[in-house]
């Protein structure tokens, strides 16, 4: 029996490039075997290739990033960080009655985040560097400690390969 890959993908990158590129991220070095990310690309001025969506799973990576290829298709290793964050939030099935979605995205809109959703239960917000984030935390501050929604910082582990491992 094959095992077939589960691709993460961006519907609507955040900075939708043209030309475009795609390449993937192998998420499990990140304990998601299996699975790939698709992540948007588009040239950066120095020749480069810089991240143009928000990752949803892949560590140690985020908006505006320079990356580096390996074989045209995976990506190899973070060239040079934007200084930007990802703010990562999953909310839980079923969803309870004073469900925080709406005050998030509220809280995204009026602080000018760029985020990205994957359905409507996990989103990625990009923080750029010395961006205050009280108002996003405080929209979901509740449902973290009942244990309705979960987060995690994208860069609370480096990016890395099955190459590193």
């Amino acid at each position: 029996m094959v095992n077939e890959i589960v691709y993460v993908t961006h519907e609507d990158p955040v900075w939708r490039p043209e030309p475009a590129y795609i390449a993937l991220v192998d998420l499990a070095p990140f304990g998601l075997d299996g699975q790939q990310e698709q992540v948007w690309l588009k040239p950066s001025a120095d020749g480069g290739l810089e991240v143009a969506c928000i990752p949803f799973c892949a560590y140690g990576m985020a908006l505006g990033d320079r990356v580096a290829l390996a074989d045209e298709r995976f990506v190899a290793r973070v060239v040079a960080r934007s200084g930007r964050r990802v703010f990562r939030v999953f909310f839980t099935e079923p969803r309870p009655p004073g469900d925080a979605r709406e005050a998030l995205r509220t809280a995204i809109a009026e602080g000018g985040f760029l985020a990205e959703w994957q359905g409507d239960r996990h989103v990625a917000i990009d923080v750029p560097e010395g961006a205050a984030t009280s108002a996003v935390w405080m929209a979901v501050r509740e449902e973290i400690e009942n244990q309705t929604a979960y987060w995690e910082w994208a860069d609370g582990e480096p990016f890395r390969t099955t190459a590193d491992a």
